[in-house]
């Protein structure tokens, strides 16, 4: 949309630009100085800012502002002159009404009848497009599926190297899931599991989840998964307040493992960034520590909405359930999907492995594919 004017107003602190299609934006001098877009600013390579706020006089002032072509030209006082691409500074501008949005445009919120994404291993290495749909799915929807993979042991490594890295715990590069005499962790047992997010004893907590099987003849065990955003939305229309408490009180979580591993975290189990967007579910009954950072007033509160957050995420209609055969794997954005298994008899092989990945690898690589 083509620029009509831009006009310099409060003496020169500050611009008005006005587009064809009626759309104003006001934009502050230092904002403009501290984001121009030339070579002496901006490395042409990286992109990265070649000066630091510091080297900007606090009084600077546009002192010169005229729209060219498809770019505005601007004159600062200091004699400095930059050019700003009109359909960036439209993407870019801020003088709006900024109202607090619970929940980011780029994920969709699902429950029970929604479809996973599935799509093969080996599609998914050759076919950049076939990739990109996968990796977008994740990011909308927090779970997507693959198979084709090996059923060999750390074949699951082959899921994370189509965007980034094996993120290494206590655990290992991978972990069994499967019974152990003596488990140190219940996931290691045939017992169902509750819905649950993993290691929210970590700070951070591992972003992604890959969970791979290599061989699986018991009855029942099978995976579910849960959208925990939609279930805090349920909470938030059903209970403001009781929302707002397990948003702004901490939880506690903790981890007490073999080789003098303990490991602690307090953190929300509804997670928000400073503009109110949610964030992260913390969601793991298991791990939970006796909280101690609420005041007496609103235990109650809190506790009751933790209840009924359960209740949410337990009801059938919450959760995607399906049987994992060999060569069959599942990730999940463990920021926000909660993942669950029913129990499963004690005959038979049920052999999963399962490994963390962090979460920017995965943006990285789906941004590069949606430039190119």
């Amino acid at each position: 949309m083509a620029l009509k004017s831009a006009d310099i107003i409060a003496d020169g602190d500050a611009i008005r630009a006005k587009w064809a299609d009626g759309m104003s934006a006001r934009f502050h001098a230092i904002w403009l100085r501290d984001n121009a877009q030339d070579e002496a600013t901006r490395d042409a390579g990286n992109g990265q800012r070649l000066i630091a706020l510091s080297e900007i006089p606090s009084g600077i002032r546009v002192t010169g502002a005229k729209s060219h072509g498809d770019v505005l030209n601007v004159t600062f006082s200091n004699g400095h002159v930059t050019r700003f691409p009109e359909d960036w500074l439209r993407t870019h501008a801020y003088d709006r009404a900024h109202v607090a949005t619970p929940w980011s445009d780029a994920i969709t919120l699902w429950r029970g009848d929604h479809t996973i994404r599935c799509a093969g291993l080996g599609d998914l290495q050759s076919n950049p497009d076939a990739l990109r749909q996968w990796l977008a799915a994740v990011r909308r929807d927090g779970v997507a599926k693959v198979h084709g993979l090996p059923t060999t042991s750390g074949s699951l490594e082959k899921v994370v190297n189509l965007f980034g890295y094996i993120r290494e715990t206590n655990y290992g590069r991978w972990f069994e899931v499967r019974s152990e005499i003596n488990p140190t962790n219940l996931a290691y047992t045939n017992l169902g599991l509750q819905a649950h997010t993993d290691n929210p004893y970590r700070d951070p907590v591992p972003g992604l989840q890959i969970l791979a099987c290599l061989e699986n003849t018991v009855e029942g065990g099978e995976s579910g998964v849960v959208d925990g955003f939609a279930a805090a939305e349920t909470l938030r229309q059903e209970n403001p307040d009781g929302f707002e408490a397990l948003a702004r009180y901490p939880a506690r979580f903790e981890y007490a493992g073999s080789s003098g591993v303990r490991l602690t975290s307090k953190r929300p189990v509804i997670e928000r960034n400073p503009d109110g967007e949610v964030i992260a579910i913390r969601f793991n009954n298991r791990s939970m520590a006796a909280v101690t950072d609420i005041p007496f007033d609103d235990m109650g509160v809190w506790y009751a909405a933790l209840r009924r957050l359960g209740e949410i995420i337990d009801a059938p209609d919450s959760q995607i359930t399906f049987r994992l055969d060999p060569g069959e794997a599942f990730i999940v954005d463990n920021t926000r999907v909660l993942h669950a298994r029913n129990a499963f008899s004690s005959g038979g092989m049920r052999w999963l492995q399962g490994c963390y990945a962090d979460k920017d690898g995965l943006l990285s690589t789906l941004s590069t594919l949606e430039a190119s």
